[in-house]
């Protein structure tokens, strides 16, 4: 029988929540607020997205650990990624907390995120704490979206005792929280309180041989490898000899070269930790997520962390084209491999095969934004290499095939409900909801294919002239609806190698929008823009004018271009067709055909 921790009060609680609805801000109030900052301190905001990517995008990408102290208790905090395709780090840390603060937008209300993360903390048992974010700004409705939320609890099946939730309001930004709308707040007391209430103290035996579970990993370059995770039972003490027990059941001996606890942004040493408590410890060099740190007489395994499959897949390949090695550092495909299988180490969700060829990878993972930063923090390293367009992945359930379904939230100006209907129509989306605003907006819910949202963020945009917001996130798998045209027009392929030219882009400007500028470098079938027709359409964009000593009538006329398309890595991801390939380098993205599909030259 285990036994409440007694020797700390400790509560460990995970902060969970769509994208975007404030948890990263809300961590910074809390931190504030706790005095881990001096007095004259400058304080960064969001301060926990240290990672460069999380600070362009304004998205947490990889989960973290702080603690504050509050009234004598200590307070471990694990920031949560809000977006579904990071969704293996959301359940690897669930595992290390006893409760989770569900954080929601008092005016978008949940979305499918917010279902994505509570669906994983329900399964884990948790009780969460609802937290409505941001009731400062205009046409909020904090009491509507308890109802909603309590829709959802029932919806994934909570019991009792979890639909019974402690709800607060407030605004992370404002630095506030309070028990009702009719309170007046100026602090995160209310929250604190909260937390020290609801959430349960951890359950452990510090008497018994120990036990600790490693989910997250990271690097040092003064210890080497260091390890992140709960002591479900025992007590640890810096320098004690310690037993690795791998996923194999393999034991590996070794020993407990640092141990350090965590106090706000700072991982400080500490001599000792009981069962309970979140701590890093380094001296274990080859170790993967889930496996068990145990005492070394008695070693005892905890269950290995569950994590749900992969359902995009998509080729790595090593760089062929004209261009290849010009602009990567790694560039080869055992130095393509070797980055792959380390990023398996810290990233759960993401799966790595060989092909038939030695330069191609299978790579899959749970969406294109998971993909996309993997491929964009490579290139940011200095790798070079090309990838194909993602593939859902289908499986086999009781001999039926299946494919994955997701649920899609948009909001949209009226004007361009019927338009989003009909193109969702063709891919077989079916529509769940619909709400219109006072605002002139309407908020629509479809369940859609994996397949059918390839590609669709592009005529998303197109048809809501840049003013609609849509998310989405893995359902289920259901059986696979068949076959759907996915119409795009054909695309202009350069059959020259050298620099683009004004003169001859000018000259085909009526062909199609293009993706390139005068004085870009392309080669031998690089796509240069998207036709206005169906077919693909070869062109030399290469071509210079003639200089001769006869001026033209038309010398003193200057002519423009039109803007090209700003072809970044997320919307050529979203753009690529089955033939193609998206060149990735650290300098540039380049979209190329590979097959010989037939083509009109001109």
């Amino acid at each position: 029988m285990s036994t409440q921790v007694s020797s700390i009060a400790i509560r460990n609680i995970a902060i969970i929540a769509h994208v975007d609805h404030g948890k990263t801000t809300l961590v910074d109030a809390l931190l504030t607020q706790s005095g881990i900052f001096r007095q004259g301190e400058v304080i960064p905001t969001c301060i926990l997205d240290s990672n460069d990517l999380e600070r362009e995008r304004g998205i947490t990408i990889l989960s973290k650990n702080t603690a504050v102290t509050y009234q004598d208790i200590r307070i471990n905090i694990v920031d949560t990624p809000g977006h579904a395709d990071f969704g293996g780090e959301v359940e690897r840390v669930l595992g290390m907390v006893d409760g989770c603060l569900l954080i929601v937008d008092a005016n978008e209300g949940p979305m499918p995120q917010t279902r994505f993360v509570l669906k994983k903390a329900l399964e884990q048992g948790l009780r969460p704490i609802v937290f409505v974010n941001k009731i400062d700004r205009a046409r909020v409705d904090p009491e509507q979206t308890i109802d909603k939320v309590l829709d959802l609890f029932i919806d994934l099946g909570a019991d009792d005792d979890q639909c019974d939730f402690p709800y607060l309001f407030g605004s992370g930004m404002g630095g506030y929280a309070k028990v009702d709308m009719e309170t007046e707040s100026h602090d995160m007391k209310p929250l604190f309180d909260a937390i020290v209430r609801h959430v349960p103290p951890p359950i452990g035996d510090p008497k018994k041989p120990l036990q600790f579970q490693i989910t997250t990993l990271d690097y040092s370059d003064f210890l080497g490898r260091i390890v992140i995770g709960r002591i479900h039972n025992g007590t640890i003490k810096n320098g004690q000899s310690a037993s690795l027990i791998k996923d194999d059941g393999s034991i590996k001996r070794g020993r407990i070269s640092k141990l350090l606890g965590f106090q706000g942004l700072q991982r400080i040493e500490t001599e000792e930790a009981s069962a309970g408590d979140l701590v890093a410890i380094a001296g274990f060099d080859n170790v993967n997520i889930g496996e068990t740190i145990a005492c070394p007489n008695e070693p005892k395994a905890l269950p290995l962390i569950k994590v749900d499959e992969p359902t995009l897949q998509m080729n790595f390949c090593v760089n062929d084209s004209p261009f290849a090695g010009k602009e990567g550092k790694f560039v080869t495909s055992r130095q393509l491999r070797e980055r792959l299988q380390k990023e398996l180490l810290t990233n759960v969700a993401l799966r790595v095969e060989d092909t038939d060829s030695p330069d191609k990878f299978a790579v899959s993972g749970r969406g294109e934004l998971h993909l996309g930063i993997l491929i964009e923090t490579m290139r940011r390293e200095g790798y070079e290499f090309q990838v194909s367009q993602p593939q859902v992945i289908f499986r086999s359930i009781d001999g039926i095939k299946c494919e994955p379904f997701e649920i899609l939230v948009m909001d949209i100006p009226e004007e361009s409900v019927g338009i989003c209907i009909e193109k969702l129509g063709t891919r077989k989306g079916e529509m769940q909801n619909m709400e219109t605003g006072s605002d002139g907006r309407t908020q629509l819910e479809f369940i859609v294919p994996s397949r059918g949202l390839i590609g669709f963020r592009g005529d998303f945009v197109r048809a809501t002239r840049g003013e609609g917001i849509m998310s989405h996130s893995f359902f289920e798998y259901r059986p696979m609806l068949g076959t759907f045209e996915m119409r795009r027009n054909g695309v202009l392929i350069s059959f020259e190698e050298g620099t683009s030219t004004f003169y001859a882009l000018k000259g085909a400007e009526d062909r199609g929008q293009f993706f390139i500028s005068p004085g870009t470098k392309v080669y031998k079938g690089m796509i240069v823009g998207e036709h206005n027709r169906p077919a693909d359409l070869e062109l030399n964009v290469c071509k210079a004018k003639q200089v001769t000593n006869i001026r033209s009538a038309g010398a003193e006329v200057l002519d423009a271009l039109q803007s090209p398309v700003q072809m970044n890595l997320e919307r050529a991801l979203e753009y690529i067709g089955p033939d193609e390939m998206l060149e990735v380098t650290p300098d540039s993205v380049r979209l190329r055909k590979i097959s010989n599909k037939k083509s009109t030259k001109r």
